[in-house]
């Protein structure tokens, strides 16, 4: 390989290296409440450089403008304690206001004979109707992580098809599968959802963390996709 070859390859990873650091950031919001830990990396040079730099994209600047500003509120365990709520009334619990993290929920899967080859099934027209947990696209992606060697770890009982899932794969992806094979992916198992996903959370939010999370996914996801 010659020089500029060379530069171009360097190059490519270390953008997506980039893109995979932004979807398991996305993941790690929906995956659970919101620690201490979390907050100081956030809060800190290097994390507040990484929400900067997202917010350069005018599509994204809103939603990090609005997770800034309710992290830098993050400065004691009630503030926290009330943002744990937040979540656990959005994710954790059934009801009325609670909002779905399962893509299986929102869309039906036909895709159990597809591959990594996502183009051919992304063709398909999915409908709203509901499914039952650990359905078809539970299966699915389940499928996806074993043939990527990779393992839902056992302290998040959670099907394959929940967000924070999906979004680590993404992650995942970026640094070992072509581009056409991470858009087919977005397009077929993302985007036939997220924008109704996004809608809930929006209307049940009792705070503004994680409507701003769901809309920085989702502007994230079409940013991918038109770029």
């Amino acid at each position: 390989m010659n020089k500029i070859a060379k530069e171009v390859s360097s190059e490519l990873m270390s953008e997506n290296q980039a893109r995979a650091v932004v979807y398991n950031f996305l993941s790690s919001l929906f995956a659970k409440e919101v620690n201490q830990d979390l907050v100081s990396q956030l809060t800190s040079a290097q994390g507040q450089s990484f929400l900067s730099a997202l917010a350069l994209e005018p599509t994204l600047a809103p939603s990090i403008k609005v997770i800034s500003a309710e992290l830098a509120q993050l400065n004691s365990k009630e503030s926290l304690l009330e943002l744990a709520a937040d979540f656990c009334g959005l994710f954790l619990v059934d009801g009325q206001t609670s909002v779905s993290p399962y893509a299986g929920q929102y869309i039906t899967n036909d895709l159990s004979n597809s591959d990594l080859s996502y183009g051919e099934a992304a063709k398909d027209k999915r409908k709203a109707d509901k499914v039952q947990v650990f359905g078809e696209l539970h299966q699915s992606m389940t499928e996806f992580l074993t043939t990527s060697n990779m393992q839902i770890h056992s302290d998040f009982p959670e099907p394959a098809d929940h967000i924070a899932v999906m979004l680590a794969y993404l992650g995942h992806l970026c640094l070992s599968a072509s581009i056409d094979d991470q858009i087919s992916f977005i397009e077929t198992y993302l985007m036939t959802w997220l924008s109704h996903f996004t809608q809930q959370v929006t209307k049940h939010d009792a705070g503004h963390f994680y409507t701003a999370v769901a809309e920085l996914t989702l502007a994230w996801s079409k940013l991918e996709l038109n770029s």
